[in-house]
């Protein structure tokens, strides 16, 4: 057994050098590779549900619970792995009521030893009991954890926030993308002068004997570990009914009292964002959990069916536009932004953090797509080109495989500005509008590759995409197109780009219309007497020779 740990380990090794040169000069450990890879631990079981209480005390900064997880036996194996992250530790593990042995490998990763035998097909569960101080937010959401604050009237204000930290952060779990409970319960225990709003639906509300309460919060739907959330706070609460494609959606917001009139100003922008990204994306996918807007004291996160906000009640990112446009504040970034992750992130979910461009790409296109829905489409594509000026071009978009690393923040302009490219490709907006609907309906609750994503790209916009792919999210250069004019002719061809690149473009030639040439790595000639001027709307640039 200790011989096949071993080669399984060595096989993800040159997995992650073989795939993901651009991260020769970063090294990554047992400890990234037990976070980021399908271990034999996790692979034989298919997690179905999960139970999760916890106990959240503001006073001492500590949370304390259980969770049990309910699986499926893919195959006989008697290890189970559970992620938790200290300073948390977890007390006792049972299955049907008999304790079980654990030891830690790493920091995070508990091996569990099961007594009973794991048959394939059968359904089984394991209750694992936690406490602790959880890891405190330094800079959330991107550097998350627990958030323990006060509101302005000196009420507990606490959050959670855990992307690419991992939500076995707060909680033991099965901490990675690719397997995904189907539905949950989040049972939350607060002290009785507050409330917690979580994901799903509220179904039930418990008051304790020892000056607590209990929330207790149904997810009906699919939902990935970091989309689970804790908000803990003196929240006041407002509704609405939106009439949308699947029939009445209820849309909840929760703030502070303090802040309840501007946020009944400010959050009329949820039911737009609905209209314009059901448009754009089809239905909302989580009708069953509806939808909620929950202020926090961070800037905001894409929790699921739970999304939250602390934009300040104001326009734009905290007042600023990132095109430089002006378009950008025409509307509130958190609410769109975070909003859009309904479709990708939360209903189309990366299985490996290396492809976290499907979720930041996608939703960074989406702040266009509103633009345009709302202010006609020169004004989204003037959105997306001035969000250029932020990308640095710095490395891949694409991380490393199996080891929970990302690639360049890039994903999110750059990867906005490739979509808005290959909608110019595909040169039939109504078209364009179904292929991203079909996305939302193909990949519907999935966790998908970029491969998958690729793939249904190229095959429904009818033209093999893959040199395009490869250039923008696995190379960090921009395609120059390169020409010379001499005795009425053109030359052009690509470079700065990768071999085989062969992406069509639209250019002006001497002043005329638009339209496509096919430029590849060698020489070409049109005809041309004076002038070239590309498209910018493709993200390329042009210099004469």
């Amino acid at each position: 057994m200790k011989l096949l740990k071993t080669l399984f380990l060595l096989l993800f090794t040159l997995q992650i050098f073989i795939a993901c040169g651009q991260t020769k000069n970063t090294t990554f450990t047992h400890e990234d590779t037990l976070r980021g890879s399908i271990t034999p631990e996790r692979i034989w079981w298919d997690l179905k549900y999960y139970e999760l209480r916890v106990k959240v005390n503001p006073a001492d900064k500590a949370i304390s619970g259980s969770t049990k997880v309910f699986y499926e036996v893919l195959k006989p194996y008697q290890t189970i792995q559970i992620d938790l992250q200290p300073p948390l530790k977890i007390e006792k593990v049972t299955q049907d009521g008999k304790e079980l042995s654990f030891k830690q490998d790493g920091a995070n990763a508990y091996m569990i030893s099961l007594k009973k035998d794991q048959i394939k097909g059968k359904n089984e569960s394991i209750i694992v009991t936690y406490s602790g101080k959880p890891i405190v937010a330094k800079r959330p959401p991107w550097d998350g954890g627990f958030q323990w604050v006060k509101d302005k009237a000196g009420n507990d204000f606490v959050a959670t926030s855990c992307q690419g930290l991992g939500s076995s952060a707060w909680w033991p779990c099965k901490d990675h993308m690719y397997d995904e409970c189907d539905s949950m319960l989040v049972s939350i225990t607060v002290p009785k002068n507050l409330m917690d709003v979580s994901n799903g639906r509220l179904r039930k509300v418990t008051e304790n004997q020892d000056g607590t309460k209990t929330f207790d919060w149904f997810v009906k739907n699919p939902i990935n570990n970091y989309g689970i959330n804790v908000n803990v706070g003196n929240y006041v609460h407002f509704d609405e009914v939106y009439a949308g494609e699947k029939g009445k959606l209820s849309m909840d917001y929760y703030v502070l009292p303090e802040n309840l009139d501007k946020a009944k100003e400010q959050f009329k922008q949820a039911s737009m964002m609905m209209k314009a990204f059901e448009h754009w994306f089809g239905p909302y996918p989580f009708y069953e959990d509806g939808y909620k807007l929950v202020e926090v004291p961070y800037l905001g996160m894409e929790h699921q069916s739970s999304v939250t906000y602390g934009n300040k009640y104001q326009n734009g990112y905290l007042g600023r536009d990132l095109s430089g446009t002006g378009w950008g504040l025409k509307w509130d970034f958190i609410i769109i932004h975070e909003s859009g992750h309904e479709w990708f992130a939360n209903n189309i979910t990366y299985k490996d953090m290396a492809d976290m461009w499907i979720h930041e790409s996608f939703t960074n296109y989406s702040e266009n797509l509103y633009t345009e829905y709302y202010f006609g489409k020169e004004a989204g594509a003037a959105y997306v080109i001035g969000t250029r000026k932020g990308i640095r071009n710095d490395k891949p978009i694409i991380g490393a495989y199996s080891v929970n690393n990302s690639g360049s923040g890039d994903m999110y302009s750059k990867g906005g500005n490739m979509l808005h490219t290959i909608r110019q490709i595909t040169n039939n907006d109504e078209k364009w509008r179904q292929i991203l609907r079909g996305l939302n309906k193909t990949f519907y609750h999935q966790t998908v590759t970029t491969q998958q994503i690729e793939d249904y790209l190229s095959k429904n916009v009818g033209r093999d995409l893959s040199k395009v792919f490869d250039q923008y999210l696995r190379d960090s250069k921009i395609p120059v197109l390169e020409y010379s004019i001499e005795k009425n002719k053109i030359k052009y061809r690509w470079t700065n780009c990768i071999e085989g690149f062969d992406m069509p473009v639209k250019v002006a030639v001497d002043g005329g219309k638009m339209d496509f040439i096919y430029p590849s790595t060698s020489w070409k000639t049109m005809k041309g007497k004076s002038d070239l001027k590309v498209d910018e709307n493709f993200y390329v640039t042009a210099k004469t020779m």
